[in-house]
């Protein structure tokens, strides 16, 4: 343990890095409240979405490695502010007209659009939990809403009132003049409507710890700030959430970077430490925009689980958090196939590189061995030549590749077996366009159905590339990538592809002489709009 402690302290993996700012800390004594605190924060106004999902796994590399460095036991909360008002009613939910007329309502008095949960707000919650429950997630969850009223939050809320001064000199310096004007902290929970009022203050009596403000129809109430009668506006209640819980470390989008200053003058303004905070870049749909929870655009959890493993999303997020991704269904292949690079790279690696592998941080130590003996990129390439409909007919060709390799022995190659032929159906397919090969194109091909009728030599990727390769050579290709990039177009209807021997080997040397002949003939070709008409 303390070699594999000594070498953390030097790791250069971003979650190691965090770890041991955290760690600063506590160097001169040990948290008062006997443990680090983890948070992430969730805003339930739609459905969740996968950044939230790579938030918490984040999180969480980082929690692991801290307890690898330090002995301080450690806690992850995950905070859903589900008592905001609900300020636009998203696009993607059923019973648009009858959430219109709930704007404004904290989000667990708005009705449950879908019809099964006490309110919209506990509907997200628990869709929230289940796609954390399903990747083992160890967290504690709070609600906002019962933060408020459990009394949880009054400590720090009375406080607020002692200080409001102070906090509001914090908040006004970023407001424009006419929104500051109107702003306060506070926002009252009005006593008839039930929705969140953006009003002024009127009088905050510190004393008494409550608020006085007129209502939209001029009418004055004074109202407890204790109790959930009143929440904190999001920003103030960002700062104020790290004071109340002593929060150590939270992380959140570049979109919250400039409000950085602002939640830790709020926390410091109420007496506590600031946390340690990491911003991550945003993840961006196929156009380049912002994925959100209220358009549903981008990829969803589901979504990707239909056609990848959660390894592979948690590779995903494991990546370069500081740089924008795009988050969509073609990174899929590439994110399977690279996490089981990782993997097997594993058991060859010293200390130091383990620890800076991906996989150490996604099974926290615990790295299991690849048994995905075909690469899932072959696979796609696989089930396209195949027209393979089911994981049985891939076996069929799986088992000549690898005699030993059954769907018992090697699950993670039977289920991307079964992720295959779904992303193929889906993703592949539709885009294929197949062309004819040109003159030279063709001579070379026939070439090569002939030389691999005649091949009796080997039938491993390197001998089957060998030849690819020689023939390639014969036929004048120059640069040689133009002649794999013609067997790919004419044969696979892509211009990328896999290693054309490892194909050779996993789909039989007969199967793709009979592909390269349907390829001569133009069985394969994609007929064109019109000639399908016609």
């Amino acid at each position: 343990m303390s070699d594999l402690r000594d070498a953390a302290m030097t790791a250069k993996a971003w979650p190691f890095e965090e770890a041991r700012r955290i760690l600063k800390r506590y160097e001169k004594a040990p948290p008062e409240k006997g443990h680090v605190l983890f948070e992430t924060g969730y805003g339930p106004s739609g459905l969740p979405h996968i950044g939230t999902f790579g938030e918490v796994l984040r999180t969480t590399m980082i929690r692991r490695a801290f307890e690898l460095l330090s002995d301080i036991p450690t806690r992850l909360i995950c905070f859903s502010d589900d008592m905001d008002g609900m300020r636009k009613v998203p696009g993607n939910v059923p019973n648009i007209e009858m959430l219109r007329e709930h704007l404004q309502k904290p989000l667990t008095k708005v009705p449950d659009p879908f019809g099964t949960h006490e309110s919209f707000g506990h509907h997200n919650n628990a869709m929230l939990r289940r796609f954390l429950d399903t990747f083992g997630f160890d967290y504690e969850f709070y609600s906002a809403t019962e933060f408020y009223a459990s009394g949880q939050f009054d400590e720090i809320l009375l406080r607020a009132a002692e200080r409001y001064d102070d906090l509001m000199k914090i908040m006004l310096k970023s407001l424009r003049d006419e929104r500051a004007s109107t702003y306060s902290i506070f926002l009252p929970i009005h006593p008839e409507t039930g929705r969140v009022l953006y009003v002024p203050m009127k009088h905050v009596d510190a004393a008494n710890g409550t608020v006085t403000f007129d209502d939209e129809e001029g009418r004055e109430w004074t109202l407890p700030v204790t109790g959930g009668n009143v929440k904190l506006q999001w920003k103030p209640d960002f700062g104020a959430r790290w004071a109340a819980l002593g929060v150590d470390f939270e992380m959140y989008g570049k979109d919250h970077s400039t409000n950085t200053p602002i939640y830790d003058g709020i926390c410091r303004a109420l007496g506590e430490k600031a946390p340690e905070h990491f911003t991550y870049e945003l993840f961006l749909d196929d156009k380049g925009q912002k994925i959100s929870k209220t358009t549903g655009n981008g990829i969803s959890i589901d979504e990707w689980l239909t056609y990848a493993s959660t390894e592979s999303l948690s590779y995903f997020m494991f990546q370069k958090p500081k740089t924008a991704k795009r988050l969509f269904f073609d990174v899929i292949p590439k994110a399977m196939d690279e996490y089981h690079q990782q993997l097997r790279a594993y058991p060859t690696q010293d200390l130091a590189a383990q620890l800076n592998n991906p996989v150490w941080h996604i099974h926290n130590g615990e790295v299991p061995e690849s048994k995905m003996v075909v690469p899932f990129s072959m696979l796609l390439n696989l089930a396209s030549a195949a027209g393979a409909e089911d994981t049985e007919a891939m076996w069929g060709f799986i088992r000549r590749y690898a005699p030993d390799a059954t769907p018992e022995t090697h699950p993670d190659l039977d289920a991307a077996a079964g992720y295959a032929v779904k992303y193929y159906e889906d993703f592949v397919k539709p885009a294929k366009v197949f062309r004819a090969p040109d003159e030279k194109e063709r001579a070379a091909m026939e070439d090569l159905a002939a030389r691999l009728s005649a091949h009796d030599g080997e039938t491993d990727d390197e001998a089957l590339q060998s030849v690819v390769f020689a023939v390639g050579k014969d036929h004048g290709f120059e640069p040689l990538r133009d002649w794999f990039k013609a067997l790919y177009e004419v044969l696979l209807g892509q211009s990328q592809g896999p290693r054309f021997g490892g194909f050779i080997a996993l789909y039989g040397v007969e199967e793709t002489v009979g592909l390269i002949r349907k390829g001569l003939a133009g069985d394969l070709v994609t007929e064109t709009p019109d000639e399908a008409a016609g």
